[in-house]
């Protein structure tokens, strides 16, 4: 029976990327774009246009699917750094994860991986290794972002009890080649590599490559158990060391990193202006607040279950880097 990869967020970095990969295999693909996207067709890779938010929309990714072995890999999301669950954050995440499991129980499909995140599971104390949970609350969570994925989370597991084959990975934070900026720590090296950027901050947290991620997904939507959730992360890494894989990127400046306790007095400042210049900030209470929390996760369970291995985070800046600078870079 043929493959079938129906793809939301498509237009996404993590999403592209995994298109990227599952085009190199014998499947077939249709990815899902906002209206306002655009990407062209290839040879196993059809896109379509819709909106998770609005279920009438969603029907033409689902119909026609008799006769397929069919994967649903919902990973449209919105992140946010900011500190308000706005509507929009809410409606993408969480109504939009429940248009997505209706619409898997509605045309009977065979799997759904879910693409949830490390927000999305309680921290525990400051010095616990954090690993994969069965149940997640809104209120065990910091943050607009973290209470929506933790509430969409929840109801892929309740789904999975009424009988849904799914399966859910957290990634830790994404960065990596085939983004434009759209992603927030990709604009942190663009600020760096354009002169803009001040300095860092003292903390640090687990940064992962866009690609071992993805590689992840696939596996896990491959070979995963039924209503298991994996941690997709690599390691703790501080901002200082960050800032030095890209100094020898580059064979660019030393950036020096301004204590937490400083950076937290100035965040109300950093948001007002992003308001004003309608960019968004480098920093916000809460990206600080993420800097000093927990970053310390456990992906033992992917690694096992199916050979997880992230790459080193050195070789995913300089990459990163390449692909800013001449638009090139290999999987």
């Amino acid at each position: 029976m043929k493959k079938l990869y129906l793809i939301t967020g498509a237009g996404g970095h993590l999403a592209g990327t995994i298109i990227r990969y599952l085009q190199q295999t014998d499947c077939e693909i249709r990815g899902l774009l906002l209206p306002s996207e655009k990407k062209d067709d290839t040879k196993n890779t059809v896109y379509l246009h819709g909106d998770v938010t609005k279920p009438d929309s969603l029907h033409p990714l689902f119909a026609n699917i008799q006769g397929y072995d069919v994967t649903v890999i919902h990973a449209a999301g919105l992140v946010s750094i900011g500190n308000e669950l706005t509507k929009a954050l809410y409606d993408v995440n969480v109504n939009g994860t429940k248009n997505i499991l209706a619409m898997c129980k509605k045309y009977a499909v065979g799997r759904l991986l879910y693409v949830s995140s490390v927000h999305a599971i309680d921290e525990g104390d400051s010095l616990s290794v954090i690993k994969e949970r069965s149940s997640f609350s809104p209120e065990h969570v910091t943050g607009a972002y973290a209470r929506t994925k933790a509430e969409a989370t929840q109801a892929v597991m309740d789904a999975v009890a009424n009988g849904l084959d799914a399966v859910i990975v957290h990634p830790s934070g994404i960065l990596g080649p085939f983004d434009n900026g759209n992603n927030h720590i990709t604009q942190f090296i663009q600020a760096y590599l354009s002169g803009r950027l001040p300095g860092g901050v003292t903390g640090g947290y687990d940064f992962v490559d866009v690609r071992d991620v993805a590689l992840g997904c696939i596996r896990a939507a491959q070979t995963g158990k039924k209503g298991e959730c994996y941690i997709l992360s690599n390691r703790y890494i501080p901002i200082k060391d960050m800032l030095e894989y890209m100094r020898v990127a580059v064979n660019g400046h030393r950036k020096i990193c301004f204590p937490l306790r400083l950076a937290k007095l100035m965040a109300p400042f950093f948001e007002w202006k992003g308001k004003v210049t309608k960019k968004r900030p480098l920093f916000t209470r809460y990206s600080l607040y993420t800097m000093d929390s927990n970053g310390r996760f456990s992906h033992d369970k992917a690694t096992m279950a199916f050979g997880y291995s992230p790459r080193d985070m050195k070789d995913t800046v300089r990459d990163t880097i390449r692909y800013l600078q001449t638009g090139q870079c290999t999987l």
